[in-house]
């Protein structure tokens, strides 16, 4: 059956309260599948007991990114509005810790002020730990610096995992009333990078349970709101981390995408979000570590240079995912002094094929195409040509394609949940779909999905022969109502699948290229929207300096604060 999101399980109001604890304890057993890049209930490694449009705005800042600098550049913030610390990029965070000319501490407090002052209306983080023990553990960066003990670029700055991401010791609930106690043991490999690089955890952000769906809504913390609407969305499932970045709430942010989960999100709060290269940054610990390659995680960020710090943090091999790539020899440079320079290139030349609405085929709300291709306008400013071509690819098998992957997937890896009766009756309707779509399945039907997929990659490599770049819209849809599951119409035309209206990036997560959405501006309501640049497979770097080149004529981020953040 196909989820209608009409059910108290799947309605946002519901959603919004907390429930009751959960009957029964997360069992110690391995659940086969990574949904949306976190291992789902991996508890592999270790679960314990337990307005109008606005004009653009110019560019050429010259800076890694000016988007939310401090108090004497970028935008101005009015009286009793935000301490300069946290409108600080990360790079220059980075900087002003490890020149002592900011301590940890005096950092870590202007963040909790902030956060305090400010999450309560947004419900971007959870699971936020006790103030006094980061203020300690933030101090201690502050005598480990002074004896010359950097731990690394990120020394001494909070961050907050996305709740589908194990994080010992601090509690990790997948957005479920089944895992609302659950306290790992041990780290997500991306969040023992973080870690590694002197991050300080602060607690978590928020996540539609078991990240199904671009809406960040669940039982256990509720829902998320947009920064630029409260009473709306914030997208997802990354929609904690997305709002985090956009309120100045994190200096930089993980997340993880299956469905468009780093893009979509970031489409919907005017952030940077960038679904890396298949196989770039390693998942895990994960009990399943070789047919699972559509889900895995990413960076996100206010800048395009603390997007590329951050990947270059969480990328490169790890003996536990053996199909991760080698680290790419010019990101594993990558310093917040150098980063500028790295990203900074000719691209005279280079061609972007814009795919729009795939001629007609995908039904977009009014003013979405409009704001991509005025951002297009922007890219001969720095050498780029733009010519809109004709699908390459029949977009209908994509969509049957991509059916069979997300069942299989994404019901397998929740199959033991829906074997429990007890926890069935706490799975949402999507969860149960996507299971019940699963058993559906015969092996025949995967491998024939799986051809498909390569005959899109051998299409995809066509395009790529005659353009650099591919662009489209990160979303058909801009925020809507926070309360509504999601949207079951665009334009006239019924969605009949919790996920069918986000269809304009699964294309994208089915090829394994990276991709990054960017900024492109606001529509009628005053709501943002994004727009997603491709690369070539693996060329990671070559996206991040094209975002670069786009950044510096259409910063965006820093043009348009939320006001939900202002004094």
């Amino acid at each position: 059956m196909t989820p209608t999101g009409n059910t108290d399980r799947d309605s946002g109001n519901a959603r919004n309260a907390v429930d009751g604890p959960a009957p029964g304890q997360p069992s110690r057993r391995h659940l086969l599948g990574h949904l949306a890049g976190a291992t789902l209930a991996g508890i592999a490694a270790g679960v314990a007991s337990g307005g109008a449009s606005a004009a653009p705005p110019a560019g050429k800042n010259g800076a890694p990114g000016t988007s939310g600098t401090s108090g004497t550049s970028g935008p101005a913030t009015s009286a009793g509005g935000p301490n300069p610390i946290v409108m600080m990029p990360a790079w220059q965070l980075s900087r002003e810790i490890h020149a002592r000319k900011l301590s940890a501490r005096e950092v870590m407090a202007a963040y909790l002020d902030h956060i305090a002052r400010v999450n309560p209306g947004a419900n971007a983080i959870v699971a936020l730990r006790e103030p006094e023990v980061l203020l300690r553990e933030a101090a201690a960066c502050d005598q480990a610096l002074a004896a010359g003990g950097s731990v690394g670029w990120m020394h001494g700055m909070p961050q907050a995992p996305k709740d589908l991401a194990l994080t010992r010791g601090i509690r990790t609930t997948f957005g479920s009333p089944i895992f609302r106690d659950n306290v790992p043991t041990a780290d997500a490999i991306i969040v023992e990078r973080a870690r590694a690089a002197g991050a300080v955890l602060i607690g978590k952000t928020n996540t539609p349970e078991f990240g199904l769906g671009s809406q960040t809504f669940n039982p256990v913390y509720g829902a998320t709101r947009n920064p630029f609407d409260a009473n709306r969305t914030a997208g997802g499932s990354s929609g904690g981390a997305a709002a985090a970045l956009a309120l100045r709430m994190l200096p930089v942010a993980d997340g993880s995408d299956f469905g468009g989960s780093l893009r979509n999100p970031a489409g919907f709060c005017n952030v940077y979000g960038m679904r890396p290269s298949a196989g770039r940054v390693p998942y895990g610990p994960a009990p399943e570590v070789f047919i699972q390659q559509l889900g895995y995680e990413g960076p996100m960020a206010r800048t395009v240079a603390d997007v590329a710090l951050l990947l270059a943090t969480q990328a490169g091999p790890d003996a536990r995912t053996p199909q991760a790539l080698a680290q790419d020899p010019v990101l594993a440079t990558l310093t917040p002094a150098n980063v500028a320079d790295v990203l900074k290139t000719n691209l005279k030349g280079k061609r972007v094929a814009w795919l729009g609405d795939w001629d007609g085929y995908l039904p977009m709300e009014a003013g979405i195409l409009p704001l991509c291709e005025d951002a297009l306008n922007a890219f001969p400013a720095f050498g780029v040509q733009v010519e809109a071509i004709k699908p390459p690819f029949s977009p209908e098998r994509l969509w049957k394609t991509w059916l069979v992957h997300r069942h299989f997937l994404a019901g397998n890896g929740m199959l033991p949940l829906y074997q429990d009766p007890a926890k069935r009756a706490l799975l949402k309707d999507s969860a149960i779909w996507e299971i019940e779509g699963m058993l559906k399945l015969s092996a025949s039907d995967v491998y024939a999905a799986s051809m498909e997929r390569s005959a899109w990659y051998q299409a995809l490599l066509g395009v790529f022969k005659q353009f650099d770049y591919i662009a489209v819209p990160t979303a058909q849809v801009f925020p809507f109502d926070v309360n509504q599951p999601w949207p079951k119409q665009i334009a006239g035309r019924e969605m009949d699948t919790y996920h069918r209206w986000m269809e304009v990036v699964f294309p994208w997560t089915l090829s394994g290229c990276p991709a990054i959405s960017v900024p492109v501006g606001f529509g009628p309501q005053g709501l943002p929207m994004g727009m997603q640049l491709i690369g070539r497979p693996r060329d990671d770097l070559s996206v991040l300096r094209l975002a670069r080149a786009y950044e510096e004529e259409r910063d965006w981020v820093g043009k348009r604060l939320p006001s939900a953040m202002m004094g």
